[in-house]
């Protein structure tokens, strides 16, 4: 499947892209993505050739995942709800969450439950905001508990049981004008005063989702020379990519 047919990123969900791309398997493989959103990177999982289950509290992002399933013609599983939905299933060669974590009081619970579900040797795969001195309004607004640096992210990893553990970041420079802009809108008060947190956390994979394939293609092609600069500079962003792998017997962390 062409580009031109998979469903839009966002502008930060293209620049994440370019960075997770190049980490996930290159043989057809189980993957579980943990709060799946709209499905704009479990089409592109599916479409690939890997075995896709998304999960994902929200309803309407999951009915809208769904769709965009059946639309693209790929095989896939969306489950709405908890991690709780995915029960008691084989183990998967992958499981990836991005910008979850953040959304979660107790990361260090959620990661060690996210690690169960982690054949070993498996690839835990995460995206999180970069950087707790950034935390500004558009993270209050949309549901974060914190931001991330690097050597935190890595040390939680690590304790969940993870090896081989390492990051990089992304968003260099259009991550920075993408973020003054989104905290300028959360001023203005994007999203209702006194919402929970839980419905700040729903709303927030609807924020800034393209609708239409042209303005994807649109996004691509914009985001293309920022995508470029974002390689040479893999310690410096607003974005943070996090990933090692599930111990096999005998390995230490």
């Amino acid at each position: 499947m062409t580009g031109a047919g998979l469903p839009p990123l966002t502008l930060y969900g293209s620049l994440r892209w370019d960075v997770v791309a190049s980490l996930l398997p290159t043989t057809p493989s189980s993957i579980l993505e943990v709060g799946c959103g709209q499905g704009a990177v479990g089409v592109r999982l599916a479409a690939a050739g890997h075995r896709w289950t998304g999960v994902e509290l929200d309803a309407v992002s999951a009915e809208t995942a769904h769709r965009r399933l059946e639309s693209a013609g790929v095989p896939g599983t969306v489950l709405h709800g908890s991690l709780e939905a995915v029960g008691a299933a084989e183990p998967f060669d992958v499981v990836c969450a991005f910008e979850v974590l953040e959304h979660i009081e107790d990361d260090a619970a959620a990661l060690r439950e996210w690690v169960d579900h982690l054949r070993p040797g498996g690839l835990l795969l995460l995206s999180t905001p970069a950087w707790q001195s950034r935390f500004g309004p558009m993270d209050t607004a949309v549901g974060h508990f914190r931001r991330y640096d690097p050597p935190a992210l890595r040390a939680l990893l690590h304790d969940a049981g993870l090896v081989d553990v390492a990051d990089r970041l992304y968003g260099m420079p259009l991550g920075y004008g993408l973020e003054a802009v989104r905290n300028q809108l959360a001023r203005r008060r994007i999203v209702a005063e006194g919402a929970s947190v839980a419905d700040r956390t729903a709303r927030s994979g609807r924020l800034f989702q393209p609708s239409s394939a042209a303005a994807g293609v649109l996004t691509r092609a914009g985001t293309w020379p920022f995508r470029a600069v974002q390689r040479a500079y893999p310690r410096t962003g607003t974005g943070l990519v996090t990933w090692g792998r599930r111990g096999t017997s005998g390995e230490g962390s």
